[in-house]
């Protein structure tokens, strides 16, 4: 069952909060907190026991269990600090579908969201968009650490797959066109503005950041009317 109140015993504002993201809520309350304490629970009445007794054995309290954040948020694998972190999810009813991308943003300590959709798109063109309207909108200078929990999106660019195919002429190899050029120019031009590093999260593992996006994606997605992903529809449209 999906936690609904949030306990926080050693954070910057100790207490109890029914929603993780926004100024109200749990998670900005421990990110940045050296060493904080805090819980997920199903009911007040558990996080309020838990609250006032946070070392005792979880299993005392049913539906008590650490929040499943990354191992360390804001913190590269190569030991380096990134000044803001960015959580981004796409994807598309049917592939291709009507679609819908999302970004959660934290840059210090504020949190915003960002979401949209396209009413004909696919997976991979939301993933990708959920990434550009996310570092189209920050507008501070410094690093960025961006979770993705598409490969598609993180390899390209941690592997420098997409600038070859740029370099190729949009071409994966000699017979076979790069799809998404449009999508994967912008956002190779958005990262020559800054240091930005791509890591892969898995899906649907009870990760406050991809959940949310997970969520505020298929709220987009179905949103009506939606707006034309013109170059989506002018190469797929009836020949």
């Amino acid at each position: 069952m999906k936690k609904k109140y949030y306990a926080v015993s050693k954070g910057f504002k100790p207490g109890i909060y029914e929603k993780w993201y926004g100024p109200e809520g749990a998670e900005i309350q421990v990110r940045g907190f050296s060493n904080p304490i805090f819980k997920g629970f199903e009911s007040a009445e558990q996080a309020r026991r838990w609250l006032n007794c946070p070392t005792a054995d979880a299993r005392a309290y049913p539906g008590a269990a650490p929040m499943n954040l990354p191992a360390a948020p804001g913190i590269d694998d190569t030991g380096g600090t990134a000044d803001i972190t960015v959580y981004t999810d796409g994807g598309a009813l049917g592939n291709p579908g009507p679609g819908g991308y999302a970004a959660v943003v934290r840059e210090g300590g504020k949190i915003s969201e960002i979401s949209g959709g396209y009413r004909m798109t696919t997976n991979n063109r939301m993933e990708l968009m959920a990434c550009i309207m996310a570092l189209e909108s920050i507008k501070t200078g410094g690093s960025v650490l961006l979770y993705s929990d598409s490969k598609y999106v993180v390899d390209a660019m941690e592997k420098g797959w997409a600038k070859k195919w740029r370099a190729n002429n949009w071409m994966r190899n000699k017979s076979e066109p790069a799809k998404n050029s449009d999508l994967w120019e912008r956002l190779l031009g958005l990262c020559r503005q800054r240091s930005i590093k791509f890591s892969w999260v898995k899906g649907h593992a009870n990760n406050p950041g991809n959940d949310r996006c997970d969520d505020l994606v298929k709220k987009a997605a179905q949103r009506r009317p939606l707006p034309v992903d013109e170059v989506f529809e002018k190469e797929n449209s009836p020949r």
